[in-house]
């Protein structure tokens, strides 16, 4: 199963014990009624636990999503459980959200207001493109795909690179020239996972793992890298 997750990081520095203690016991209610439905849904933090230099736990939403009944669309609650964690690394808190790029960011803003009452204290992790260019040429047979943005070419706005041996490529050179490194697609040498980074901290794993050996992935290869 292909798991996807975004890194944030806190622009106040709260201890793991304080953010655990504003998280705990989090729930929200808000009343739907539309016929035939009348339900109270929910906002919650569930699972929520403290151990060495991490605080993880479960967002929990309920929503309306809609089907479609005998030509009627029907609305339909459901509950989206998203797993999270703050990791505590050399003198600063790292949140991770294990979810596609779009719901983690809404998730990091709710649970920005939760732990600082207001919006704009965790925000985007970044990685230099220096920096993902030197993680990749310190691996660069592993390589599979490179993307380039900020591309200097008129009308030009991204170039792309797929396949092995890239960085011996005139190709490669060519493009660093004219941009930086966006987003690439590489086998981990440590953990063997197959892995796309991009410059604002979204890490897909397209091989089989599970949450605990995504975190670990990120916490080991990609928290590093960020500025």
């Amino acid at each position: 199963m292909v798991l996807a997750g975004k890194v944030f990081r806190l622009r106040e520095n709260l201890t793991l014990s304080d953010i655990s203690a504003r998280l705990k016991g989090f729930r929200r209610e808000e009343t739907y009624d539309e016929e035939p439905v009348h339900v109270k849904l929910l906002t919650e933090i569930s699972g929520l636990s403290m151990k060495g230099n991490l605080v993880q736990g479960i967002f929990a939403q309920d929503m309306i999503t809609y089907v479609v009944h005998h030509g009627e669309r029907m609305p339909t609650p459901r509950t989206v459980e998203t797993s999270f964690a703050f990791v505590e690394q050399k003198n600063r808190v790292l949140l991770v959200v294990m979810e596609r790029k779009f719901v983690a960011n809404n998730i990091a803003n709710r649970l920005c207001e939760i732990l600082f009452v207001t919006s704009g204290y965790i925000t985007e992790a970044s990685i230099p493109p220096e920096v993902l260019k030197r993680f990749h040429e310190e691996n660069p047979e592993n390589s599979k795909v490179i993307f380039f943005d900020e591309v200097d070419i008129p009308n030009v706005n991204k170039l792309s690179l797929y396949g092995s041996g890239l960085m011996n490529t005139a190709l490669y050179n060519d493009y660093c020239s004219h941009g930086k490194i966006w987003y690439i697609v590489m086998t981990s040498r440590k953990h063997g996972n197959i892995v796309g980074i991009t410059r604002n901290a979204v890490v897909t794993i397209f091989n089989r793992v599970d949450k605990a050996e995504f975190l670990s992935y990120i916490i080991d290869e990609v928290f590093p890298l960020i500025q």
